[in-house]
């Protein structure tokens, strides 16, 4: 069996040493803030973010706008349903008036039969 074969401070130290030194290229490769690709980038990161904001207040508006035709719609059927109670309970009135009438005219004949 192969016994294993561990790695020094020393390699240690050094394959950090050259992962710094990777790092630090590619970063000072990297292109400056004021490329013009850079800026399109942001400029249009920046116009998608605007769209987005835009968007979602129309999507905020609509769902008020929803609403306020929902409340207003019930406040119609409410409306509604009140006025036709009403009416309901005057043709009732109404009935029970008629009804009065008839009955009391029943009992006035049968007063005049006697």
């Amino acid at each position: 069996m192969r016994t294993f074969k561990g790695v020094g401070l020393s390699e240690r130290l050094e394959s950090a040493a050259k992962a710094k030194e990777t790092a630090l290229q590619k970063f000072t490769e990297r292109k400056a803030a004021d490329d013009p690709d850079a800026l399109a980038r942001k400029a249009a990161r920046s116009d998608a973010a605007k769209a987005r904001k835009v968007r979602a207040a129309e999507r905020e508006e609509k769902k008020l706008e929803e609403k306020a035709r929902l409340l207003e719609a019930k406040a119609k059927e409410a409306a509604e349903a009140e006025l036709k109670a009403a009416k309901d309970a005057e043709r009732q009135e109404a009935l029970a008036g008629e009804q009065k009438a008839a009955r009391d005219a029943r009992y006035a004949a049968r007063k005049a039969k006697k």
